[in-house]
């Protein structure tokens, strides 16, 4: 693969195992395997786009990490950056099934996995900068104290090298010690990066501010140069150096399962964006790819191809 990225992300992937039915997890018999991960959706999505991304991160050498391994490397993305760990397990996540767009009972088990154990050291800075742009979460940095530092580090690379940074927070509670912590942390995170995308009760909870306009503004005055906030159905609002308005949703006549939606708006956003495209074009781009994630099941088997993005027009 070309050494020349367009985009690199850092993160944790997980073996994502589907209940064959509605209902609890305890009465499913059989389960779908799939992947999982905000880093790896928004890789996955772009890859299918036709750009170049290239995802770091460590894996167990168990049969997870080899599914996963394979499953990303079988959509295009370069994995030449993913450790294999014969000490640490691979994560997991079992999702229950949903169809009317309900949140999914979701059991985690990625204590003390692989990717957990990234930190600093996991950074190749020449293969970094060689992409155009970083893709950041909240999540990677949420895992443990080295991925937080690692996630910093690596905003802190592109930044000085003069690449493009997003950052959505895709807020975790559970992974973090206190709701103050995460909130900090997150904030100080979102101050090194060029595009933030929260969604609304995100950036409700992270800024104290109410509207869209009043997060956005939260952000821009501490430096970022694009604020996109996310309103489910109600498409976008996003606040920019070229202005700020509002970029309506998709309809969609069935909601299944919002799970990844965020992560198709943010694919939408890069990929335009990068193609050049005028940032109510990328805002529109990305509501649309969100309307397509959230009719199907898994996180991200609605994400298109750029094919099927040129026949959409968009």
């Amino acid at each position: 693969m070309n050494t020349a990225l367009d985009v690199v992300t850092f993160g944790e992937a997980m073996m994502l195992l589907v209940a064959d039915r509605p209902g609890p997890l305890e009465q499913a018999e059989m389960f779908y395997k799939r992947t999982a991960g905000a880093e790896t959706n928004v890789a996955i999505g772009l890859a299918r786009l036709g750009l170049r991304v290239g995802w770091a991160s460590r894996l167990g050498t168990d049969s997870m990490g080899r599914y996963l391994l394979a499953a990303m490397t079988k959509e295009g993305v370069d994995c030449s950056h993913v450790a294999c760990d014969a000490g640490r397990s691979t994560g997991f996540q079992f999702k229950g099934q949903v169809t009317d767009g309900s949140d999914p009972e979701v059991e985690y088990h990625r204590k003390g996995s692989a990717a957990s154990h990234m930190g600093i050291a996991d950074i190749d800075q020449a293969w970094l900068i060689s992409a155009r742009h970083l893709h950041a979460t909240g999540v990677f940095a949420a895992i443990s104290p080295t991925t937080l530092a690692a996630a910093e580090k690596t905003m802190e690379l592109m930044r000085s090298a003069g690449r493009s940074v997003s950052f959505d927070p895709n807020l975790r509670p559970t992974l973090w010690a206190t709701p103050e912590l995460m909130r900090t942390s997150i904030n100080a995170l979102a101050t090194r990066a060029d595009w933030v995308l929260p969604g609304l009760e995100e950036g409700r909870f992270l800024t104290g501010e109410h509207s869209p306009e009043g997060i956005a503004g939260y952000y821009r005055q501490r430096g970022a140069k694009l604020v996109t906030v996310k309103l489910g159905s109600q498409g976008a609002y996003f606040d920019g150096d070229a202005g700020s308005a509002y970029v309506a949703g998709f309809p969609v006549a069935r909601v299944v399962d919002t799970v990844g939606a965020g992560d198709g708006f943010a694919v939408g956003v890069i990929s335009a964006l990068l193609d050049g495209l005028s940032v109510p074009e990328a805002v529109r781009r990305g509501t649309w790819i969100g309307s397509l994630v959230v009719q199907v099941l898994g996180d991200s088997e609605g994400l298109p191809t750029r094919a099927e993005l040129s026949k959409a027009r968009l």
